[in-house]
């Protein structure tokens, strides 16, 4: 890869890390994990950069991740993952705040619990929209799918996200 690409497609691709390690934390289920997919999908990204066509590059990169990441999941069917919680370490002065931090750590924890009992496709797709704001088009270019069925999970993941925290809350 000479220079001008190199630098072409750090442009392209290093806005997108942030959106990259979020999809991959999602469908990983564990932080440095997470890590690792970007990494990989990266190189993968830069390998086949040439491929590359132009437009939109947060759909065609995520992509990637996506991929790498089910790779990942396949080769670590049988492992059990441990994660990390960020709001525990969380040093900002609200976080001092003993009341605050009971009540962000409960509430993150109970939607973090209702993603995670989501189906992979679901929960894939619910992360997309809702974290990563892609589009319905760019979901479905990211999942490889039809626009119906793209629109099909979101309804599903929406209304069983709804019923699991509706039940929480109730059951407190």
């Amino acid at each position: 890869m000479d220079i001008n690409e190199r630098r072409r497609f750090e442009e392209t691709t290093l806005p997108h890390l942030d959106a990259a390690y979020n999809l991959a934390r999602w469908l990983t289920q564990d932080d440095h994990a997470a890590e690792d997919v970007v990494q990989d999908a990266s190189c993968r990204a830069a390998k086949y950069f040439h491929s590359f066509r132009g437009g939109n590059a947060r759909p065609w990169f995520l992509s990637i991740v996506r991929r790498v990441a089910f790779d990942w999941l396949e080769q670590r069917r049988s492992k059990q993952t441990v994660t990390f919680a960020d709001e525990l370490h969380d040093r900002s002065e609200d976080a001092l705040n003993p009341e605050y931090l009971a009540i962000r750590q409960c509430n993150a924890e109970l939607v973090r619990q209702a993603l995670d009992e989501l189906a992979a496709p679901l929960r894939e797709a619910i992360v997309l929209r809702e974290l990563e704001m892609l589009s319905y088009h760019e979901i479905a270019t990211v999942t490889d799918v039809a626009l119906g069925t793209v629109m099909s999970r979101l309804s599903r993941a929406r209304q069983q996200l709804q019923r699991r925290l509706a039940s929480t809350a109730g059951t407190e």
